[in-house]
């Protein structure tokens, strides 16, 4: 008898994957939003510092997922300055009080994928995950059939963060 296959349709996916580009024309998604202030929305950009830009990850392990990262492409901590790592520092500090502001957020993971056998989707640009957590936040789909639910639009995220960074003063 064969195996059981579930699909789960998402045809939003395909976007993601139509932007794979690799070899010399390949694009750094963070660099790209980086180089253009004008489409914040678009690139989900919810801060820009001096030496950092925070967004939203555009496929979040759950509501809120942010990354912090420099503002050039580098993809070792040793590879950049003082005031650059001290800046991804306090970003990550400054996003998890707004995300716990904004979203009620009751717990955090909050790291770093450092190469591509460690789990980095892009090793050649580093960057912070702050991901919110909530009690009971994983539940019977992800045991049942491999599969997360993402009860809040990335728009309505983005819209959240920027007003409780605006509030906290943090803008």
């Amino acid at each position: 008898m064969g195996e059981f296959r579930n699909s789960l349709w998402a045809p939003w996916r395909m976007e993601y994957i139509a932007g794979l580009e690799t070899g010399e024309h390949a694009r750094c998604f963070i660099c790209a939003a980086w180089d253009h202030p004008d489409q914040d929305e678009q690139n989900l950009v919810v801060w820009r510092g001096e030496h950092t830009i925070c967004l939203l990850n555009r496929w979040p392990y759950s509501s809120g997922h942010v990354l912090v990262a420099p503002n050039v492409h580098q993809g070792e901590p040793e590879d950049l300055s003082e005031e650059t790592l001290l800046e991804i520092m306090q970003r990550t500090r400054d996003a998890k009080r707004i995300l716990q502001r904004a979203l009620n957020a009751q717990g955090f993971n909050i790291g770093m994928n450092l190469g591509h056998c460690a789990g980095a989707g892009l090793p050649e640009h580093l960057h912070q995950h702050v991901v919110p957590r909530w009690g009971g936040d994983t539940n019977y789909m992800a045991v049942l059939s491999d599969t997360k639910v993402i009860p809040q639009s990335l728009t309505t995220v983005r819209r959240l963060f920027i007003h409780a960074r605006n509030e906290l003063g943090l803008a």
